[in-house]
Protein backbone atom coordinates (compact mmCIF):
# COMPACT_ATOMS: atom_id res chain seq x y z
CA UNK A 1 0.00 0.00 0.00
CA UNK A 2 1.37 3.38 -1.03
CA UNK A 3 1.88 6.26 1.42
CA UNK A 4 -1.56 8.59 -0.48
CA UNK A 5 -4.79 8.20 -0.05
CA UNK A 6 -6.86 9.24 -2.52
CA UNK A 7 -10.52 10.87 -2.01
CA UNK A 8 -12.46 11.68 -4.83
CA UNK A 9 -14.52 14.60 -5.12
CA UNK A 10 -17.80 14.97 -7.09
CA UNK A 11 -16.14 16.49 -10.31
CA UNK A 12 -14.64 13.62 -11.74
CA UNK A 13 -10.05 14.09 -11.83
CA UNK A 14 -10.36 16.42 -8.97
CA UNK A 15 -9.36 14.61 -5.98
CA UNK A 16 -8.15 15.47 -2.37
CA UNK A 17 -4.49 13.41 -1.33
CA UNK A 18 -4.08 12.75 2.27
CA UNK A 19 -0.84 12.12 3.10
CA UNK A 20 1.03 9.05 5.40
CA UNK A 21 2.60 10.98 8.54
CA UNK A 22 4.51 9.82 10.87
CA UNK A 23 5.03 11.59 14.08
CA UNK A 24 6.49 11.43 17.51
CA UNK A 25 7.51 13.61 20.43
CA UNK A 26 10.00 15.07 18.25
CA UNK A 27 7.49 16.28 15.33
CA UNK A 28 7.02 14.41 12.14
CA UNK A 29 7.52 13.27 8.63
CA UNK A 30 5.98 12.66 5.88
CA UNK A 31 6.30 12.29 1.99
CA UNK A 32 4.84 14.93 0.03
CA UNK A 33 5.25 13.62 -3.51
CA UNK A 34 6.33 9.96 -4.86
CA UNK A 35 5.96 9.21 -8.42
CA UNK A 36 5.28 5.78 -7.90
CA UNK A 37 3.01 6.52 -4.82
CA UNK A 38 0.71 9.21 -6.75
CA UNK A 39 0.83 7.04 -10.03
CA UNK A 40 -0.73 4.09 -7.75
CA UNK A 41 -3.51 6.43 -6.75
CA UNK A 42 -3.98 7.79 -10.82
CA UNK A 43 -2.20 10.92 -10.60
CA UNK A 44 0.18 9.86 -13.91
CA UNK A 45 1.11 14.06 -14.72
CA UNK A 46 4.66 14.51 -15.17
CA UNK A 47 5.41 17.54 -12.62
CA UNK A 48 7.80 20.05 -14.16
CA UNK A 49 8.08 22.71 -11.32
CA UNK A 50 7.31 23.82 -7.42
CA UNK A 51 6.47 27.46 -6.95
CA UNK A 52 5.49 28.84 -3.68
CA UNK A 53 3.71 32.17 -2.19
CA UNK A 54 2.83 33.77 1.03
CA UNK A 55 -0.23 35.67 1.79
CA UNK A 56 -2.03 37.62 4.97
CA UNK A 57 -5.41 37.00 5.80
CA UNK A 58 -8.41 38.07 3.15
CA UNK A 59 -6.20 37.37 0.37
CA UNK A 60 -7.98 35.65 -2.84
CA UNK A 61 -6.13 34.30 -5.94
CA UNK A 62 -7.63 33.39 -8.45
CA UNK A 63 -9.76 32.28 -10.14
CA UNK A 64 -6.89 31.31 -12.98
CA UNK A 65 -5.96 28.89 -15.59
CA UNK A 66 -3.72 28.91 -18.70
CA UNK A 67 -5.10 28.41 -22.34
CA UNK A 68 -2.40 27.45 -24.44
CA UNK A 69 -0.69 25.94 -21.73
CA UNK A 70 -2.73 24.25 -18.88
CA UNK A 71 -1.45 23.04 -15.90
CA UNK A 72 -2.41 20.04 -13.26
CA UNK A 73 -1.90 21.65 -9.98
CA UNK A 74 -0.63 19.41 -6.77
CA UNK A 75 -1.47 22.33 -4.22
CA UNK A 76 -1.23 22.36 -0.14
CA UNK A 77 -0.71 24.74 3.07
CA UNK A 78 2.33 24.72 4.66
CA UNK A 79 1.91 27.31 6.91
CA UNK A 80 -2.01 28.61 8.00
CA UNK A 81 -5.04 27.80 6.19
CA UNK A 82 -6.55 28.54 3.24
CA UNK A 83 -9.75 27.52 1.32
CA UNK A 84 -8.46 25.86 -2.14
CA UNK A 85 -11.38 25.78 -4.99
CA UNK A 86 -11.19 24.37 -8.71
CA UNK A 87 -13.97 25.34 -10.80
CA UNK A 88 -14.29 23.16 -14.32
CA UNK A 89 -13.92 24.61 -17.10
CA UNK A 90 -13.52 21.71 -19.56
CA UNK A 91 -15.50 21.75 -22.58
CA UNK A 92 -17.95 18.97 -22.88
CA UNK A 93 -17.36 18.01 -19.65
CA UNK A 94 -20.76 17.05 -17.86
CA UNK A 95 -19.48 19.10 -14.43
CA UNK A 96 -18.78 22.83 -16.75
CA UNK A 97 -19.13 25.21 -14.29
CA UNK A 98 -18.96 23.42 -11.13
CA UNK A 99 -16.72 23.93 -8.23
CA UNK A 100 -15.42 22.27 -5.21
CA UNK A 101 -13.20 23.57 -2.34
CA UNK A 102 -11.20 22.65 0.37
CA UNK A 103 -10.15 23.56 3.53
CA UNK A 104 -6.28 22.90 3.24
CA UNK A 105 -4.01 24.12 6.51
CA UNK A 106 -0.57 23.10 8.06
CA UNK A 107 -2.28 21.23 10.56
CA UNK A 108 -4.45 18.51 8.21
CA UNK A 109 -1.56 18.22 5.69
CA UNK A 110 -3.86 17.75 3.04
CA UNK A 111 -3.52 18.25 -0.90
CA UNK A 112 -5.90 19.13 -3.67
CA UNK A 113 -5.02 17.80 -6.97
CA UNK A 114 -6.27 19.84 -10.01
CA UNK A 115 -6.52 18.15 -13.70
CA UNK A 116 -5.94 20.69 -16.58
CA UNK A 117 -8.81 22.39 -17.73
CA UNK A 118 -9.70 24.26 -14.27
CA UNK A 119 -9.72 27.41 -12.87
CA UNK A 120 -7.79 27.42 -9.53
CA UNK A 121 -7.89 30.44 -6.95
CA UNK A 122 -7.54 30.26 -2.86
CA UNK A 123 -8.72 32.60 0.00
CA UNK A 124 -6.46 32.92 3.30
CA UNK A 125 -8.32 32.07 6.25
CA UNK A 126 -4.89 32.54 8.93
CA UNK A 127 -3.30 35.65 9.71
CA UNK A 128 -0.84 34.38 7.07
CA UNK A 129 -0.40 30.99 5.05
CA UNK A 130 2.10 29.66 2.63
CA UNK A 131 1.53 27.74 -0.59
CA UNK A 132 3.19 25.25 -2.69
CA UNK A 133 2.03 24.55 -6.11
CA UNK A 134 3.77 21.63 -8.12
CA UNK A 135 2.75 21.98 -11.99
CA UNK A 136 3.16 19.85 -15.02
CA UNK A 137 3.52 22.21 -17.26
CA UNK A 138 5.49 25.60 -18.06
CA UNK A 139 3.82 28.92 -17.22
CA UNK A 140 3.31 31.72 -20.08
CA UNK A 141 1.79 34.92 -18.89
CA UNK A 142 0.76 35.72 -22.80
CA UNK A 143 -1.69 31.96 -21.87
CA UNK A 144 -2.88 33.35 -18.83
CA UNK A 145 -6.75 33.88 -18.27
CA UNK A 146 -8.72 34.15 -15.44
CA UNK A 147 -12.58 33.97 -14.19
CA UNK A 148 -13.90 36.07 -11.72
CA UNK A 149 -14.19 35.04 -8.20
CA UNK A 150 -17.65 35.84 -7.65
CA UNK A 151 -19.19 35.25 -10.70
CA UNK A 152 -22.69 34.45 -9.66
CA UNK A 153 -23.71 31.62 -11.98
CA UNK A 154 -20.71 29.38 -10.43
CA UNK A 155 -21.63 30.85 -6.95
CA UNK A 156 -18.20 29.79 -5.34
CA UNK A 157 -19.08 29.71 -1.23
CA UNK A 158 -16.07 31.59 -0.18
CA UNK A 159 -15.79 31.68 3.45
CA UNK A 160 -15.96 35.24 3.97
CA UNK A 161 -16.86 35.11 8.09
CA UNK A 162 -14.19 36.57 10.16
CA UNK A 163 -12.43 38.05 6.92
CA UNK A 164 -13.12 42.11 7.21
CA UNK A 165 -11.36 42.87 3.88
CA UNK A 166 -11.33 40.14 0.47
CA UNK A 167 -7.81 41.43 -0.40
CA UNK A 168 -7.93 41.15 -4.75
CA UNK A 169 -5.83 42.42 -7.35
CA UNK A 170 -7.36 44.38 -9.87
CA UNK A 171 -6.53 41.99 -12.85
CA UNK A 172 -8.72 39.29 -10.68
CA UNK A 173 -11.44 41.55 -10.45
CA UNK A 174 -11.77 42.42 -14.04
CA UNK A 175 -11.74 38.45 -15.45
CA UNK A 176 -14.93 37.46 -17.26
CA UNK A 177 -17.34 35.41 -15.94
CA UNK A 178 -18.69 31.83 -16.97
CA UNK A 179 -21.39 32.85 -19.48
CA UNK A 180 -18.63 34.99 -21.03
CA UNK A 181 -16.50 32.58 -21.16
CA UNK A 182 -18.66 29.97 -22.10
CA UNK A 183 -18.46 30.16 -26.55
CA UNK A 184 -14.79 31.68 -26.29
CA UNK A 185 -12.73 28.99 -23.92
CA UNK A 186 -10.13 26.47 -25.46
CA UNK A 187 -8.12 24.77 -23.73
CA UNK A 188 -4.94 23.56 -25.47
CA UNK A 189 -2.95 20.26 -24.48
CA UNK A 190 -5.55 19.23 -21.97
CA UNK A 191 -4.07 16.19 -21.77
Amino acid sequence: MGKFKRIDTSIEGVCVIEPTVFGDERGYFMETYNKADFEEIGITGEFIQDNQSKSKKGVLRGLHFQKDHPQAKIVRCIRGEVFDVAVDLRPGSSTYGKWEGVVLSEENKKMFYIPRGFAHGFLVLSDTAEFCYKVDNVYDHNSEGGLVWNDKEVNVEWPLEGIDNVMIIERDEKWPSLSELKDTLEFKELN
